[in-house]
C-alpha cells in the first residue's frame, strides 16, 4: 500500500443493497454491505419504497462497520465518492444526503459518479488498472449494455443496451415461473447444473439482428408458454433443463454480441460486471469464447460484481487521481443519469 495515496469512501444506494467501500489508489480496504433482499422476497421483486427505507436505517451501521474493517477512521478519509444515477429515486437521495452531509461537516470533496462506470472500475481492485481501450459487459437486474471504455474517468460510450427486460430481470421473471423464488440469478445458476442447456431451443432475441442491443422479454415469455404448456398437459416440468436452456439462451446472446463489439471495434480486452456476471455458466462460456477469439477476459471476484460500495470508491479515487473537479454539493440524484455522464 502506498501511504500517500488518498484514502476514499464510496456509497452506494441505487437498489436494494447498501454498500460501503474504502479504497487506497487500487487496494481495497472494506467493503461493507447490508442487503434488505429477504425483506423484497415475499413480494416477488424490488419494492422501491422498502429499499429506501432499508437504507435509512442502515447507513450509518454499515459506515461504521466500513471504517473499522478498514482500520481508519472519518478524519482519515480525503474524499467521499457516492451513486448518484442511474438506480431507485428513493433510494439513490438516501446515499447522496448522506455522501453531502460527511462531505460537507468534515471538509472534503464529494465526487457523485455513475453507477454503471463504478461497475466497470470495481475490477482494478482486483486486477489493477483498466486497459485502455476496453469493451464491458455490464449485467444486472437493471441493466443489460456494453460499454466501449478508452477511460473511465470521462470517456464511456454506449454502444447497445436492452430494449426491454434486463437479464438480471429476465432470471427472476423465470425463476418466478418455476416457483424458485427471489432472487432469481443464483438459484437458476444452481438448478441449471443439474439440467440439459440443450434440452429445450429457446429462442435468441436479436442474435443477429446487426445490432449490439439486447432483448430478453420474448425468452421470458417463450419459457412462460412452454412450462404453461407442460402444465396444462398435466406433465412434470423438468426445472432443471428448464433452468439450463433459459440461461443458456442468455448468455450466449451476451457472450456472441460482446465479442462482436470486440472484433468490430479492435478491442482485445473484455470486462464483465454487474451481479450477472457471477454467473457460473456465463464467465465460462465468455472465458471459451474469449480464448477463441484472442480477447483477454477480466471478471472480478462475485462479491465485486454485484452492487457495492468498493466500486464507488475505486471511481471515486480514479477521479481523484485524474484531478476531476469535485462536484457540487447541490448534487442531484439522477434515476435516468446516462452513461457519458461518468461525473454528475
Amino acid at each position: 500500500m502506498i501511504s500517500d495515496e488518498p484514502l476514499v469512501l464510496g456509497i452506494e444506494t441505487s437498489c436494494d443493497e447498501t454498500g460501503v467501500g474504502i479504497v487506497r489508489g487500487h487496494t481495497l480496504l472494506a467493503d461493507a454491505i447490508a442487503s434488505s433482499v429477504d425483506e423484497h422476497a415475499r413480494f416477488g421483486g424490488v419494492v422501491p419504497e422498502v429499499a429506501s427505507r432499508a437504507h435509512l436505517e442502515a447507513m450509518a451501521p454499515t459506515i461504521e462497520r466500513a471504517l473499522a474493517d478498514a482500520g481508519v477512521a472519518f478524519t482519515d478519509v480525503d474524499a467521499f465518492a457516492v451513486t448518484a444515477g442511474p438506480g431507485l429515486p428513493g433510494a439513490l437521495m438516501v446515499g447522496v444526503a448522506a455522501a453531502k452531509a460527511y462531505a460537507l461537516s468534515l471538509g472534503k470533496p464529494l465526487y457523485g459518479v455513475n453507477h454503471l462506470a463504478a461497475h466497470v472500475c470495481a475490477d482494478q481492485l482486483e486486477h489493477g488498472p483498466l486497459p485502455k481501450p476496453c469493451v464491458a459487459l455490464l449485467v444486472s437486474g437493471g441493466h443489460s449494455s456494453l460499454l466501449l471504455v478508452p477511460d473511465v474517468t470521462g470517456d464511456v460510450r454506449s454502444l447497445g443496451a436492452t430494449v426491454d427486460d434486463a437479464a438480471g430481470e429476465a432470471f427472476d421473471k423465470v425463476a418466478r415461473v418455476l416457483d424458485l423464488g427471489f432472487p432469481g440469478g443464483p438459484v437458476i445458476d444452481r438448478m441449471a447444473r443439474d439440467g440439459d442447456p440443450a434440452a429445450i431451443a429457446f429462442p435468441r432475441g436479436k442474435y443477429n439482428d446487426g445490432t449490439y442491443d439486447f432483448s430478453f422479454s420474448g425468452l421470458k415469455t417463450a419459457v412462460a408458454r412452454w412450462v404453461e404448456a407442460k402444465e396444462r398437459a398435466g406433465e412434470p416440468v423438468p426445472v432443471a433443463d428448464v433452468a439450463a436452456s433459459f440461461q443458456e439462451a442468455v448468455v450466449d446472446v451476451l457472450t456472441q454480441k460482446a465479442l462482436k463489439v470486440c472484433k468490430d471495434n479492435g478491442v482485445h480486452d473484455l470486462l464483465i460486471g454487474g451481479g450477472v456476471a457471477a454467473n457460473s455458466r456465463l464467465r465460462a462460456l465468455a472465458a471459451e469464447r474469449c480464448e477463441r477469439a484472442g480477447v483477454r477476459l477480466r471478471v472480478p471476484r462475485p462479491k465485486l460484481c454485484t452492487d457495492n460500495g468498493a466500486m464507488v470508491a475505486a471511481l471515486g479515487s480514479e477521479l481523484l487521481a485524474a484531478g476531476a473537479s469535485p462536484s457540487a454539493l447541490e448534487l442531484p440524484a439522477d434515476s435516468s443519469l446516462p452513461i457519458e455522464s461518468v461525473l454528475l
